[in-house]
């Protein structure tokens, strides 16, 4: 049996999105299918989410700020029996409870092209940029540089990280190469990326079969991996640096540690 759960909204459906898929985490085995309506911001549209609803019933979450479309939905579902529940209602109570003062009511603002959304756009090229160890003389400029050994999610971290707007730089640790002097950069927050030897001999035996590579290679072999790791921990305990080991850790997870570190490190220099 499938369950079916609506999830409405006048914006992207983003917020919704990363809610729903939240809870649903908490439910296995438990067959789902969500139907997506977004932007909707006419009656004509609403009437087709509501046609939907009739058709599939299924709890209904939904975002808006445009109170007639809210409340034909709310309408809608209450006459019709639905279970129907506002993600960001509770939240805007607590705000306008504490600012003494009424919202915008403008849908997607958070979306906009702003300050703030150029800024995301610069840290996504600048994460490409410095992928890899590539632009060594821009390191200065990062807020975060992430070093680890081949395969302990680098560049996806540095991603994410950037999709925050974090200028995230990634250097590789490959024993016996010569690292980046970073003693001399104050501004980035250095953090070490190590992995589970068993979890990274899956990993990258897993890589060397999609590029058809079936030899068993240094790369994959248990002991030099063990040592690689243990040069990798040596030399960021020369560093000083924090170290997040990713071995059961989502790429979400990893990059929320380092964001709070790197919280944690702008308000020690604040004060």
């Amino acid at each position: 049996m499938a369950y079916h759960i609506h999830l409405v909204s006048d914006s992207t459906g983003e917020t919704i999105e990363a809610v729903a898929r939240a809870c649903l985490a908490q439910f296995e085995e438990v067959g789902v299918k969500k139907h997506y309506w977004s932007l909707i911001r006419s009656e004509r549209l609403m009437k087709m989410v509501l046609e939907g609803i009739q058709d599939n019933y299924g709890l209904v979450l939904y975002t808006f700020v445009d109170k007639d479309l809210r409340f034909m939905l709310e309408t809608y579902c209450h006459e019709h029996e639905v279970p129907c529940i506002s993600i960001l209602r509770p939240v805007l109570r607590g705000l306008i409870s504490l600012f003494g003062k009424q919202p915008a009511h403008n849908p997607g603002r958070q979306h906009t092209l702003d300050e703030k959304y150029f800024d995301r756009i610069d840290a996504m090229d600048f994460a490409i940029a410095q992928d890899d160890g590539h632009g060594e003389q821009k390191l200065a400029d990062s807020d975060v540089i992430v070093i680890g050994v081949s395969r302990t999610s680098k560049t996806p971290t540095c991603m994410y990280l950037a999709g925050r707007g974090i200028r995230a730089a990634n250097v590789p640790f490959v024993p016996g190469r010569a690292m980046p002097d970073f003693e001399d950069m104050t501004k980035p927050l250095i953090v070490g990326l190590t992995k589970d030897v068993d979890n990274l001999i899956a990993i990258r035996r897993n890589r060397l079969k999609m590029l058809k590579e079936d030899r068993e290679t240094a790369y994959t072999d248990p002991e030099i991996v063990r040592e690689e790791l243990q040069e990798a921990r040596r030399y960021f305990a020369r560093l000083g640096c924090p170290v997040i080991d990713v071995s059961r850790r989502s790429i979400e997870e990893t990059a929320a540690e380092i964001m709070m570190l790197l919280s944690r490190k702008k308000e020690v220099h604040e004060n």
